[in-house]
C-alpha cells in the first residue's frame, strides 16, 4: 500500500493585530437635540462609562503560549533571537504609546547577561516585587527608596484594582538602557502576529485568518553572547517610559525602572565559530571524497607502480604480511568498502566454492605479492561465528535437520523419484509410516462408500489367505521417472537444483531462520570490526565524508568463512548453499568522521537516485564521531539536513540568512543567501556599535532593514515581511556523489 503522505502546516504571519479600543477607560456620551425646540428636559443628555482591559503590570502564565531559548535550557544561542509567543494575538498592541504610531507596541523583549542588572548578577530571573502604587511612586510603603525612575503614569487612568495588584520590575542602568532599548520603529518591526494552520488548498491563496491559530510574538533585538553564559529575557512595559524612546532622549543617571510582565534565563554555551554549516560547508569542500588514502601519484609511474596505484585508488592499502614460511613482505588489503565498484567474484552458487582461507589468497605473480583482502574476509567470517556459541549451536542444529531431510528427499519410496510439488516440503518433516498406514485405512471407496470396509487393508487382509493358500507373490510395479523428475541422484547434483534447495529451505525453515537472520546481520557489516571496515586512519580523517561501493564478494567469502565451520565432508560443503546469499550486501555508502555526528545527533541525511529518495539498509554508529550509513542502491546525490526546531529567528553559521520572497503566490520561496558576500564578519555589519550585540534594525549607519528592502527593490519592509527574512530555518547541504576519475 502506498506511504502515508507527510503532513502539511501553513504558516502566515501578519503585521499587527491593532484594536479598534485600546485598554483603558472610556466614556459614551449621547446628546439629542430638534431644530427650533427647547428639548433641555425632554432629552437629557445620557452618558455611560465602560472599560476595555487588558494586562499592564502582570500577565498571567496561560497568556503566554511558548518562549524561546526554552526555560532552563542550555544550548547553542549565539545566533538566534530570544522571543516569546503570547496566545492572544492583540496583547502587544492593546495600549497606545503617547506620540508613537499605532503599530509600535507598548511591549518589547530585552535579554540581559550575567554581571548587568545590580537586582539578577548571575542572570537567574530575579526581579523587585512591590504593589503598583509603590512602583508609581518610587518608594515602598515603608518609606524605602526604589531607585531607578519609575513608569510615569497618571493615576487617574488606573483601574481601582490595579494599584494594588503585586507586579515585578527592574533596573536597566543608563548606559546598558540607551545599548539595548530598541527604538520605535524598531519595537514595530520586532512584533508581530503568526497563523500556524492547515495547508491552503491553492497555493499562493490567501483564506481569512483562523483566529483559533493566530499568536502574537514579540522578538528580541539582541543576541546571546557568544563566549556562553547565563542570560534572562525580560518582556518589559514602556507605558509611562514614552519619552524614553526617542533618539537623544535624557536617560536618568540612576537608571530606568521598567516592568517586567514575564522573564526567564537559559544558558548559552560559548561559540566557537563552527556551527552546523560551518561543518556541512567543511566536508563539502574535501576535493576527493572517496573512500581511499591520499597518494602522490609520480609523473611518469613504472608498471608496479601502477598496479600498486590502481589498488590503492580502489581501497586497499598495504599492511605487514607474514607468510606461512615465516617471511616478512608487503600485502595489499582491502576490506568490504571500496571507492570503486569491484570486480565481481565467480558465481558462488556453481562450481566455485571456498572452503580454505587459501582458496580466497590472490597471488599477484608478477610482482610476488599477495592480495589478502578476500583471504581477510574468510578468516573473519570464520573468527565471529567461532566467537558465537549461539550461532554455532543453531548451524549444527539446522545442518543436522537439513541432513535428515536430504536423505529422506533421496532415499525415501515415498518421495524418491517424484516430482518435487508444494506439499514436498512438509513431506520431509511429517511421519511418513503413520500417513501410509492411515492411507491404507482410507483410500480405495471403489463403492463410493467410505467406511472401510472397502479400504486396501480390508482388501489386502479379506485376500490374504487364499494368496497365502495358492503360494502367489506379489511384485511391486516399479515406478515411473518422467524426465524432470528427481530421481537417486547424488546429493550435489541435487542441491544444484533450485527447487531441491527450495524445497530442503522450507522443511528446515525452523532451525535456518536463525542461521539465516545471523548470516543477514553479517551482510550488513554488523559484526565487522571498524579497523577491517577501514584499514588505515589516514582514509578517513577528522572533519571528512566518505563515499563508497560495498564488495558483495568480499561478503560472500565473509559468509563462507562463517559456514565453513563444523564441515566434516563434502555433504556438509553442499548445504551451505541452502544459507548462502539469502540477503544481498547493500550497493553502497557513506562514512561520516566530523563533530556533526555527536553535536547534531538529529541530523536528517537522506540519498538519492535521480529524484526519488534511498532508503538506509543500516545507520551505525563507532564512536560518538563516526557515522556509517548504507544503501541498497548506489545513489547520485547526498543530503543532510540541520534538525527542525522550529520557527526561530537569526542568521546561520556562515553569516548569512536566507533571503524569501515577500509577495506572490510563491511566497516564502528561498531567493538565495543574504549578504551576498558575507565573508567571515558573522552579521556584525548590522550591530549596533559598542559590542552588546544589539541588532541595528532602522537606526542610523548600516541598517538590517534598509539593507533587506533595497534587496528586495521595495521602499520599506512590514513586520511580517521582516519577520519571513529573519526566520532561521534549517540549513541544507547537497553532496553530489563523486565518480572515479
Amino acid at each position: 500500500m502506498p506511504s502515508t503522505p507527510p503532513v502539511q502546516h501553513r504558516t502566515r504571519f501578519f503585521d499587527q493585530r491593532v484594536p479598534s479600543l485600546y485598554s483603558g477607560k472610556y466614556t459614551i456620551t449621547t446628546e439629542q437635540s430638534i431644530s427650533g425646540l427647547n428639548t433641555a428636559d425632554g432629552l437629557p443628555t445620557r452618558t455611560q462609562r465602560f472599560d476595555v482591559r487588558g494586562p499592564r503590570f502582570q500577565i498571567a502564565g496561560d497568556d503566554v503560549h511558548a518562549c524561546y531559548p526554552l526555560p532552563g535550557s542550555t544550548g547553542l544561542y549565539s545566533q538566534v533571537l530570544p522571543h516569546i509567543t503570547l496566545t492572544t494575538p492583540g496583547v502587544p498592541w492593546l495600549r497606545p504609546l503617547d506620540g508613537q504610531e499605532r503599530a509600535v507596541p507598548w511591549l518589547a523583549l530585552l535579554v540581559f547577561r550575567e554581571g548587568e542588572l545590580d537586582i539578577d548578577p548571575q542572570a537567574i530571573g530575579q526581579v523587585d516585587a512591590c504593589m503598583v502604587h509603590e512602583l508609581l511612586a518610587g518608594r515602598l510603603d515603608n518609606g524605602q527608596p526604589l531607585p531607578g525612575r519609575p513608569p510615569q503614569i497618571d493615576p487617574q487612568w488606573l483601574f481601582e484594582d490595579e494599584v494594588d495588584l503585586v507586579c515585578g520590575s527592574i533596573v536597566v542602568p543608563k548606559e546598558l538602557f540607551t545599548a539595548v532599548v530598541p527604538l520605535p520603529q524598531e519595537m514595530a518591526a520586532l512584533a508581530h502576529v503568526r497563523e500556524g494552520g492547515p495547508p491552503d488548498a491553492t497555493r499562493g491563496a490567501t483564506p481569512p485568518p483562523d483566529e483559533e491559530q493566530l499568536k502574537s510574538v514579540v522578538v528580541a533585538n539582541r543576541f546571546p553572547d557568544v563566549v556562553g553564559g547565563m542570560h534572562v529575557a525580560h518582556l518589559v512595559s514602556f507605558d509611562g517610559h514614552e519619552d524614553l524612546l526617542t533618539p537623544g532622549a535624557a536617560v536618568p543617571t540612576d537608571g530606568v525602572r521598567l516592568v517586567s510582565l514575564r522573564c526567564w534565563s537559559f544558558e548559552s554555551d560559548p561559540d566557537h565559530g563552527t556551527g552546523f554549516g560551518d561543518l556541512v560547508a567543511n566536508l563539502a569542500a574535501d576535493p576527493d571524497p572517496l573512500l581511499r588514502l591520499p597518494v602522490d601519484r609520480p609523473a611518469s609511474p613504472s608498471p608496479a607502480q601502477s598496479a600498486a596505484l590502481e589498488r590503492i585508488c580502489t581501497g586497499a592499502t598495504a599492511l605487514p604480511q607474514r607468510l606461512e614460511s615465516g617471511e616478512r613482505t608487503v600485502g595489499f588489503y582491502r576490506g568490504p568498502l571500496t571507492a570503486a565498484p569491484a570486480q565481481p567474484l565467480p558465481d558462488p552458487a556453481g562450481e566455485v566454492r571456498r572452503e580454505s582461507v587459501d582458496e580466497a589468497l590472490v597471488y599477484l605473480e608478477a610482482y610476488g605479492v599477495y592480495d589478502t583482502g578476500y583471504a581477510s574476509a574468510f578468516a573473519l567470517g570464520r573468527a565471529l561465528a567461532l566467537a558465537d556459541p549461539e550461532f554455532r549451536s543453531q548451524l549444527l542444529a539446522w545442518r543436522k535437520a537439513a541432513r535428515a531431510a536430504a536423505r529422506r528427499l533421496l532415499a525415501h519410496p515415498r518421495l524418491s523419484g517424484r516430482a518435487l510439488t508444494a506439499a514436498t516440503a512438509s513431506q520431509l518433516t511429517a511421519d511418513l509410516s503413520r500417513d501410509a498406514f492411515d492411507e491404507l485405512l482410507t483410500d480405495g471407496e471403489t463403492n463410493g462408500r467410505a467406511d472401510g470396509r472397502t479400504s486396501r487393508l480390508f482388501q489386502a487382509l479379506s485376500g490374504a489367505g487364499a494368496d497365502v493358500a495358492a503360494g502367489r507373490r506379489h511384485t511391486p510395479a516399479p515406478r515411473s521417472s518422467p524426465a524432470g523428475t528427481l530421481n537417486a541422484a547424488t546429493l550435489h547434483t541435487a542441491l544444484a537444483r533450485g527447487e531441491v534447495r527450495e524445497v530442503l529451505r522450507t522443511a528446515t525453515s525452523e532451525e535456518l531462520d536463525p542461521v539465516v537472520a545471523w548470516l543477514d546481520r553479517l551482510a550488513l557489516l554488523e559484526m565487522i570490526p571498524f579497523e577491517h571496515l577501514v584499514p588505515d586512519e589516514r582514509m578517513l580523517p577528522v572533519e571528512s565524508i566518505r563515499f563508497f561501493h560495498v564488495d558483495p564478494g568480499w561478503v560472500q567469502v565473509a559468509t563462507d568463512g562463517a559456514l565453513s565451520i563444523g564441515v566434516g565432508h563434502s555433504f556438509d560443503a553442499d548445504l551451505n548453499e541452502l544459507a548462502r546469499g539469502v540477503r544481498p550486501a547493500p550497493a553502497s555508502g557513506v562514512l561520516i568522521h566530523s563533530d556533526l555526528v555527536e553535536g547534531w545527533p538529529d541530523t536528517i541525511y537522506t540519498a538519492f537516485r535521480g529524484n526519488t529518495p534511498v532508503e538506509p539498509v543500516r545507520t551505525a554508529h563507532y564512536g560518538t564521531h563516526i557515522l556509517m550509513l548504507l544503501y541498497p542502491a548506489v545513489f547520485d546525490t547526498f543530503t543532510a539536513a540541520e534538525p527542525p526546531q522550529g520557527i526561530h529567528f537569526g542568521f546561520g553559521d556562515l553569516g548569512t540568512i536566507e533571503l524569501r520572497k515577500i509577495a506572490g503566490p510563491d511566497i516564502g520561496m528561498p531567493l538565495g543567501d543574504f549578504p551576498d558576500n558575507p565573508g567571515d564578519d558573522r552579521f556584525s555589519r548590522f550591530l549596533r556599535s559598542g559590542g552588546y550585540d544589539v541588532l541595528n534594525v532602522a537606526g542610523t549607519g548600516d541598517a538590517l532593514l534598509r539593507a533587506l528592502a533595497q534587496a528586495h527593490n521595495t521602499a520599506a519592509l512590514s513586520s511580517a515581511q521582516f519577520a519571513l527574512q529573519m526566520v532561521r530555518a534549517p540549513q541544507l547541504q547537497t553532496f553530489a556523489r563523486p565518480r572515479r576519475p
